[in-house]
């Protein structure tokens, strides 16, 4: 079985932001992806003027918001710095037990890749000033705010619209359809734990982390992170996650050159 991956085009946000930003990307996908019964639910953004569609499914909420959080949580502590988080929908299928195998494992047929880089501004003053340039300041911070928000809603619009797209002409790849109603496929989402873009590490990256994205970008230019991920792809048998790759890296750093 093939599986998709989609890297959606990346956004600037602030902290406050993600938290609407993942929802309306998430639930996005995951509708277009519903193919049985669903109860389409419209959501208006708080921060955008922007209208997204909802499965009606209280199952696929919960999911998303609490990834969501720990996302956030994530950011807090690592901020204005490039964050990725993945949506993965896969199927479980049952096989025979072995002494190195489980009886049931995850085939993941699609991946989408929402990357965002994060920035904290400080909130506006509340307390007020007669002061010119105390004014001039403020003014000034709340244009630059107003367009920041401007071209995020854009860029937004236009995520939105690649995974409609995607969705639409990537259809080869899906599975039969396991259920008759709400979100037909099992998803996961989950959180990088490194702060590096493009196979290179972020010069603010965290010392634990740098290494890691060293590592991993080596392996990319290297050739050897395609051949892995065709591996997973192809050979159903092979799970390989990334710390597992990580740490084979490490310890056999001649696996790059396999």
């Amino acid at each position: 079985m093939n599986c998709e991956i989609f890297q959606l085009k990346e956004l600037d946000v602030d902290q406050f932001e993600i938290r609407e930003v993942l929802r309306c990307i998430f639930h996005t996908i995951v509708f277009h992806r519903a193919l049985g019964l669903v109860q389409p639910k419209e959501i208006d953004l708080e921060l955008f003027d922007i209208t997204y569609v909802q499965c009606g499914d209280v199952e696929v909420e919960r999911k998303i918001d609490e990834k969501i959080t720990q996302f956030i949580d994530r950011v807090e502590k690592h901020p204005n710095r490039k964050h990725q988080i993945c949506l993965s929908f896969y199927e479980v299928r049952n096989k025979q037990a072995t002494w190195f195998t489980n009886k049931v494992e995850r085939h993941y047929w699609e991946h989408w890749y929402v990357n965002l880089s994060v920035a904290h501004h400080p909130k506006a003053d509340s307390g007020k000033s007669h002061h010119p340039k105390v004014v001039n300041a403020g003014e000034s911070a709340s244009e630059e705010r107003d367009a920041q928000r401007s071209g995020l809603e854009s860029s937004l619009r236009e995520v939105l619209f690649q995974i409609i797209k995607c969705g639409n002409e990537k259809k080869d790849h899906i599975p039969s359809v396991p259920n008759i109603e709400g979100a037909s496929f099992p998803f996961e989402i989950t959180i990088s734990r490194f702060c590096f873009w493009d196979g290179n590490a972020q010069e603010n990256a965290p010392d634990r982390a740098s290494k890691h994205a060293q590592l991993i970008g080596s392996a990319v230019n290297g050739g050897w992170f395609s051949f892995s991920s065709w591996l997973v792809s192809k050979c159903p048998l092979i799970e390989i996650k990334m710390d597992m790759v990580i740490w084979s890296l490490q310890l056999h750093p001649g696996l790059l050159f396999l």
